[in-house]
């Protein structure tokens, strides 16, 4: 309580002041990292240093990175890089998936140009209303007394 006591008057204008400082705070640059995190940021390299063209093992990988104080085993370091590529399939097909959500829809092209017809036909027939169904698809509805009676008028 006693610290209460001791605090100067906060203003609005202090708190608006405050508030523009937080927000203009960068993130802290962090000096420790995971080793998810470092072998994401390094995973080009040791792919590379990997592939059958330079043709370390990643226990090699493993060694020359102990020398920098990095201490992974070649196994963490395999399963990583595994689980950094299972990852990245994901959010390919994540995205590509996406992409064809976003495609044109044939099925509601079609029922446009249903309604199109209809209602272009409906300059020379009594007036046809169109209405939508529960899932959302339009339907074309003639008045009650159209549909009952026989076509034999024309």
């Amino acid at each position: 309580m006693s610290e209460h006591q001791n605090s100067e008057v906060i203003t609005k204008g202090k708190i608006d002041k405050a508030i523009n400082l937080l927000k203009s705070q960068k993130p802290k640059e962090r000096e420790d990292v995971s080793d998810r995190e470092a072998i994401r940021k390094m995973r080009r390299y040791i792919e590379k240093l990997t592939s059958d063209k330079y043709g370390y093992s990643y226990d090699e990988v493993s060694e020359m990175l102990k020398d920098l104080g990095i201490n992974l085993t070649g196994g963490r370091i395999k399963y990583l890089i595994g689980e950094l590529k299972k990852s990245s399939r994901r959010q390919q097909k994540t995205s590509s998936s996406d992409d064809k959500n976003r495609s044109s829809n044939p099925a509601t092209e079609t029922q446009l140009i249903v309604v199109n017809t209809v209602s272009d036909q409906a300059s020379s027939e009594p007036e046809k209303s169109t209405v939508n169904s529960a899932k959302g698809k339009r339907k074309s509805q003639q008045p009650a007394t159209q549909q009952q009676q026989p076509e034999s008028n024309l």
